[in-house]
């Protein structure tokens, strides 16, 4: 989906920034990259999976309620990263693809009946997530 089909349906608003739930989103971030860290070593592939996924979801949200939008998707989250932060150049793409892949198989995870997770998945898709949250905060300040 595109960022003006987002914001055509309603899916990204204009709100007001707000720098205290950015912040509380990055808060939750860094708690859930907790959460899937204890999930991988207790063997619980698909939370840990979940779980980083999540924390890259909030990071990316901390940077819509800083600039002032809310969200109604996960697919417009990527879209306005995409316009505002990669197509300005104050994202790499690779950033926007870590969260995007991840978003997918975050989807498969929850909704497949063919899905498969290894150890080396979840652990692959938490180190996306640890440097995917570290770049945000950055951006983010």
């Amino acid at each position: 989906m595109r960022y003006t089909d987002c914001m055509r349906e309603g899916l990204l608003r204009k709100t007001k920034p707000d720098l205290r739930k950015a912040q509380r989103s990055l808060e939750i971030a860094d708690q859930r990259l907790k959460e899937a860290e204890v999930s991988l070593k207790n063997g619980i592939l698909s939370g840990s999976l979940i779980l980083s996924y999540t924390a890259m979801f909030h990071a990316a949200r901390a940077v819509l309620f800083r600039d002032g939008w809310a969200e109604k998707s996960h697919v417009c989250v990527v879209a306005y990263l995409r316009e505002r932060y990669v197509k300005a150049g104050k994202l790499e793409q690779r950033y926007l693809s870590m969260l995007d892949a991840s978003r997918m198989e975050r989807h498969e995870t929850l909704y497949g009946l063919e899905t498969e997770i290894s150890g080396e998945d979840a652990e692959h898709m938490l180190a996306r997530a640890k440097e995917f949250v570290a770049k945000i905060a950055e951006i983010v300040g």
